[in-house]
């Protein structure tokens, strides 16, 4: 009966950019069978079950990302297939219609586009920049304030060597072998990667922390751009240059790690904690970057009702088309669709159509 159904349906393939907390999550994969933990996708999946499609809706993540790790904007692309004679939902709808059905508070679907039914979010990507935080000052993890837990590596030292670190980042620009940053279990048959970007700035003061402790807690941000990153090697390139910045290693000794190619080393094996990274953003050549600086304002300057500006026809955002009642209908006023609110809106019955095959995410970190 499944394939009956998509004989006669239209398949349409979307790119998805989402927004996660990552404390509670067993990272952002699903985690499939009768285990307790769970992924950022698991949710996903299950709120794209409300969107009634003819073959099940798998998330094909870009970046994967391991427990207590956050996103500012991950992306995913997704195959919707609606029954015969039924529109492709818009991007617009798409949206509303996960995040009215996501049902835990930590995940937000920030925004999606059409794409061509070759499109892939993970191969596809030409960029990843991750970011991770750090705080000093903080001798004991009941210092820091509570709205930072789980948001920075809180570190005991008062003084990091910025000028050192820097040094130290520099050598770890352009392509090299990375194998001295990859963690056991990487599924990478090469371990060489071009590193475009490693910045050390100071953090603005957190909004978080009272006057009288501001004098003693500061902030930093590490940045890191690339098209893709071996298994934890974000964490692990953290780690060495938080001990370049409390003079645990010289900048010139990072540059020996490296050529090194060695994982198991005295040094490299450290990992900087999970809970103070941050997926920055994921960028699609002619697609720009939906988490360029900050992502509420950018959806506020490019709204899912209009075309990104600047963007090839065969990759703009679909809005135009006729609108079906029913699920688009009722979102457009969802207060007057006590269905909707209460997330039991369909438009119509499900068969159960085979489970297409499901894809593999980039390498988590």
């Amino acid at each position: 009966m499944g394939s009956g159904w998509a004989a006669g349906s239209v398949r349409a393939r979307y790119l998805v950019y989402f927004q996660y907390l990552g404390t509670d999550f067993n990272g952002v994969a699903a985690v499939r069978g009768a285990q307790r933990a769970v992924g950022v996708q698991n949710y996903l999946e299950e709120a794209a079950e409300r969107l009634k499609s003819v073959v099940p809706v798998k998330f094909i993540i870009s970046s994967r990302t391991d427990a207590g790790v956050h996103a500012l904007s991950n992306a995913a692309h997704l195959d919707v297939q609606r029954r015969s004679g039924q529109p492709p939902f818009s991007p617009e709808v798409l949206t509303q219609a996960l995040n009215t059905h996501l049902r835990h508070p930590a995940i937000r679907v920030l925004q999606a586009f059409r794409v061509p039914s070759d499109f892939h979010a993970r191969y596809a990507a030409t960029s990843r920049t991750y970011l991770y935080r750090l705080a000093t000052g903080c001798p004991r993890p009941d210092q820091l304030p509570v709205f930072e837990r789980n948001r920075c590596w809180a570190l005991r030292a008062d003084y990091l060597d910025v000028a050192a670190m820097r040094e130290a980042a520099q050598h770890l620009l352009g392509t090299h072998d990375f194998s001295a940053f990859q963690s056991a279990g990487s599924p990478s048959t090469s371990s060489v990667r071009t590193l475009r970007r490693a910045s050390v700035s100071p953090d603005p003061a957190s909004p978080f922390v009272l006057p009288q402790e501001s004098r003693r807690l500061r902030f930093w941000t590490l940045e890191f751009e690339s098209q893709s990153f071996l298994y934890r090697q974000v964490r692990r390139m953290t780690a060495i240059l938080v001990a370049v910045g409390l003079g645990t290693l010289t900048p010139t000794e990072v540059k020996v790690i490296l050529e090194s190619r060695d994982p198991l080393g005295k040094h490299q094996t450290r990992v900087a904690p999970a809970h103070g990274l941050f997926l920055k953003s994921v960028l699609y050549g002619g697609l720009g970057d939906l988490a360029a600086g900050n992502p509420a304002q950018q959806e506020s300057q490019d709204p899912g009702g209009r075309e990104a500006p600047g963007q090839p026809e065969d990759l703009r955002w679909e809005t135009s088309g006729p609108k079906a009642g029913g699920l688009e209908s009722c979102l457009q006023q969802p207060q007057s669709c006590p269905q909707l609110l209460c997330g039991v809106h369909s438009t119509e019955s499900t068969d159960d159509p085979q489970m297409p095959s499901q894809g593999q995410g980039s390498q988590a970190h």
